[in-house]
């Protein structure tokens, strides 16, 4: 399965282009091969991701696209990316040192604050990273590279980070991704459930996923410990402020912890559309955005939350990122990138 899962059929629609789809003798080349074409339309398709470094804001998308801006999102300007597969989500440890992840198993990484790229890792060289029996066999018994997706990342520090994907794939790196460990196995998610997001809470660190899952890094143990949020909906990522974990998913589900994920209460959320993206502002105010465009607000840590009104619609929302003025954000969606003020 190629696509988010749920969360792409869902809410985006497009797939992802298979890696292994090569055409060499009718000229065509392979998106891992291909660099992502430059076009002055970057930043008005579809953006997955979003993200700040330092005060530059990095958003990801289709084929490759990433765009930066450094004016709070009014111009933007596409960067070099050595890829043309399709990319899901971005993260900066700190401003010079950031990370994507996509499609085909892709990992990238910037060490100039997002304006070029290099590849790290692909579904080619994650073959033999992957659970036993993730990958097939062609009829001559060749390997066949394997259907991966990375759908979330986090990263520490410039050298020490996870990636996960479909599958429960998990991948860790603690040198700048020169190499890297499967965690698959030291996760409590024996269905092999897809793994959306993966999100630091103040210091402890989370994992969201299809089917109601919920995870905790054990540290001590180096595991990946179930939680039980009492909720069986998919959940597309977790947000919140120490103290305040929430999470979000399938059909604006909305659930609260205030102990760690030991117990949960459920959040009306006001919305029956699927909630796919979130972030807190500077002043600790909560962001949650839906599918169809809409912005539900906490200024009180998530204990409930209010739609915020009078926004321009974000067709086919797929990521948010609040700015530092802590009075607007920037969100992306199926025709691009558009900046609002939240009051």
């Amino acid at each position: 399965m190629k696509a988010y899962s749920l969360l792409i059929s869902i809410v985006i629609g497009t797939a992802g282009i298979n890696a292994s789809s090569v055409l060499a003798s009718d000229g065509f080349r392979d998106v891992l091969d291909t660099p992502a074409v430059m076009t002055e339309l970057a930043s008005r398709q579809l953006i997955t991701g979003l993200a700040k470094a330092g005060h530059r804001i990095v958003g990801v998308g289709r084929r490759g696209h990433i765009v930066y801006s450094d004016d709070e999102g009014t111009t933007w300007q596409q960067s070099q990316v050595p890829v043309s597969s399709d990319l899901n989500a971005v993260s900066f440890p700190s401003p010079q040192v950031g990370w994507a992840v996509g499609h085909d198993g892709v990992v990238l990484r910037s060490t100039d604050g997002g304006l070029s790229w290099e590849r790290m890792l692909d579904a080619r060289k994650a073959r033999d990273l992957l659970r036993p029996g993730a990958t097939d066999s062609d009829e001559n018994d060749q390997a066949v590279v394997p259907d991966l997706s990375f759908l979330g990342l986090w990263f520490t520090t410039d050298q020490q980070g996870f990636v996960v994907g479909t599958f429960n794939q998990i991948l860790h790196t603690t040198d700048g991704g020169k190499s890297w460990v499967s965690w698959s196995d030291e996760a409590e998610n024996p269905e092999e459930l897809h793994l959306y997001a993966i999100q630091a809470i103040g210091e402890e660190l989370y994992v969201a996923g299809e089917s109601g899952l919920l995870m905790k890094l054990d540290s001590k143990e180096s595991r990946f410990r179930l939680l039980d949020s009492g909720t069986a909906g998919t959940f597309f990522g977790v947000t919140g402020t120490p103290g305040h974990l929430i999470a979000y998913g399938l059909r604006g589900s909305i659930v609260q912890s205030t102990d760690g994920g030991a117990s949960w209460r459920k959040v009306e959320a006001q919305v029956t559309t699927s909630l796919i993206a979130g972030g807190v502002t500077q002043a600790g105010e909560v962001l949650l955005l839906s599918a169809d465009g809409q912005v539900l607000v906490s200024r009180n840590h998530g204990d409930s939350f209010s739609k915020v009104a009078g926004l321009s619609p974000v067709p086919v929302a797929a990521s948010i990122v609040p700015l530092d003025d802590g009075q607007s954000f920037v969100a992306g969606g199926g025709r691009g990138l558009s900046k609002q003020v939240l009051r």
